[in-house]
């Protein structure tokens, strides 16, 4: 482990959340949450103002909608979070090459693979030039965490949420951890976190008093030698720049389950379409077609086909998928659908499917839509639209839908830099309203904001209302 705090977690704040209000003025300093609004929907995020309800990210929506009945509900909006997940990477690419990215809104950086830090006072002044930038880039905050290791990293911006940074000095990680929930330490789950209590383990001070062999004894060699380096502080792991994708896939979740076996199929095939669509926008291929199915009774099966070759051929995968269903009974229904492709290569090997390419020769092969069930009708029906959703009106301009029912879609018509906007109902068949592109968060760099590259020995402004903190030095919480 190096002796300086010079590798970096950044954590953006509620990001999905946060991103909504920023792009939504009329819910700005309001409870949102996002997530799947049907019967089995969960929560994928919560703003702070609906955490303080109780809710909070895998509730089901059900009891989420019980807790915060004001909040705004709203699907996710896959494309637009990602457009934003992009700005922010970019920033943290200009502090250094070392970025590993480990969703759309975290990731660990290396500063000293790119000469931003090389002790805490440079490591602590990258951090506040980079939460200064996210700001002005995108309107949006991040925690950052700052500190010798990837683990302590990670913990450190926990500490810093919402909208803050935590430093922690070499030399002080073990007084830190102690007293801390084994829960807090990577790799300790639910399952290991209720093993370890039941062996009167529940803090991290207690795994090292247990001792290695103990830990060995109860979670085996490999689980065991691990947790307790990591209890004694000792992370080794390096900021990895390329994290490869192991496989693409997509699943849905399905309100009422689906028991006429020819909708499975169908369902089956428009998963396979997707998860094409996602390998191709990836620049990937795979060989191996995996089929998910998980039945009304909770029961989960998995089949796999591996191919002689890797392929992006949509034709090839919905076959695959569809002889692996063939051998899966859905018999009582069916709640969840998946479909995946593993095995995965930047080429495919053309030859092995030229039938299949012979047989569309004689037509240009049709794109398939992002959101295939927006397009299938000239005029959206009403389950098509969702609270969250972007529209546009031919006289009214760019809105968002509030929600719909009776026949009727309420609209609230307002941009990210605009006012809060007027509400307006329509027909839900109404011709001059239509599905809308997200309007990007454009902002302007303020004059003098910092970037990855400013002079060391300027001094950032901090944003109003953020904490900055040093752990381990006495007297240094900013």
């Amino acid at each position: 482990m190096r002796n300086a705090p010079t590798i970096l977690h950044l954590d953006m704040d509620a990001f999905f959340a946060q991103a909504e209000q920023a792009s939504k003025p009329s819910l700005r300093g309001k409870a949102v949450v996002v997530g799947g609004l049907g019967p089995r929907g969960v929560v994928a995020t919560a703003s702070y103002e609906a955490r303080a309800f109780g809710v909070h990210s895998a509730m089901p929506m059900a009891q989420a909608r019980r807790l915060a009945p004001n909040a705004a509900f709203l699907v996710p909006r896959g494309g637009f979070y990602r457009s934003i997940s992009d700005q922010v990477m970019e920033l943290l690419r200009a502090l250094s090459p070392l970025v590993e990215p480990l969703s759309l809104d975290e990731a660990f950086v290396d500063l000293e693979a790119g000469g931003a830090a090389w002790d805490g006072e440079s490591a602590r002044l990258a951090g506040e030039r980079l939460r200064a930038d996210i700001r002005a880039v995108t309107g949006l905050t991040g925690s950052v965490g700052l500190a010798a290791s990837k683990m302590l990293a990670k913990i450190a911006s926990e500490q810093a949420k919402p909208d803050g940074l935590v430093l922690i000095e070499p030399g002080t990680e073990r007084a830190l951890l102690g007293p801390l929930s084994v829960r807090t330490l990577p790799g300790v789950g639910p399952a290991t976190g209720d093993h370890l209590r039941r062996a009167g383990i529940t803090t991290v001070d207690e795994i090292v008093e247990a001792g290695e062999d103990e830990l060995v004894r109860l979670l085996g060699k490999a689980h065991g030698h691990g947790l307790y380096a990591m209890a004694l502080a000792r992370d080794e792991r390096p900021v990895v720049a390329e994290r490869e994708a192991k496989s693409v896939s997509v699943e849905d979740t399905y309100d009422v389950d689906i028991h006429d076996r020819v909708r499975v199929e169908l369902e089956v095939q428009r998963l396979a379409d997707r998860c094409v669509r996602r390998l191709r926008g990836a620049g990937l291929s795979g060989r191996t077609i995996v089929l998910k199915v998980r039945r009304y009774d909770f029961s989960t099966l998995t089949r796999s086909e591996t191919l002689r070759g890797p392929t992006d051929d949509p034709a090839v995968v919905r076959e695959a998928a569809v002889r692996l269903l063939d051998a899966v009974d859905t018999t009582g229904g069916v709640r969840l659908l998946g479909v995946g492709v593993s095995g995965l290569a930047d080429f495919t090997q053309e030859d092995l499917f030229a039938q299949a390419a012979e047989e569309r020769a004689e037509g240009p092969e049709e794109e398939v839509p992002d959101e295939p069930a927006q397009e299938e009708a000239a005029v959206p029906t009403e389950h098509q639209w969702r609270p969250g959703q972007d529209v546009r009106h031919a006289q009214l301009g760019h809105g968002w839908v509030q929600g719909s029912g009776l026949g009727r879609v309420t609209v609230r018509f307002e941009t990210p830099d605009s006012e809060v906007g007027r509400v307006r109902t329509f027909r839900i068949d109404d011709p001059e309203l239509e599905p809308a592109d997200p309007l990007p968060l454009v902002r302007r760099r303020p004059e003098g904001t910092l970037t990855a590259d400013a002079a060391d020995e300027a001094d950032p402004a901090i944003p109003e209302g953020s904490a900055d903190v040093t752990v381990g030095r006495p007297g240094s919480v900013r």
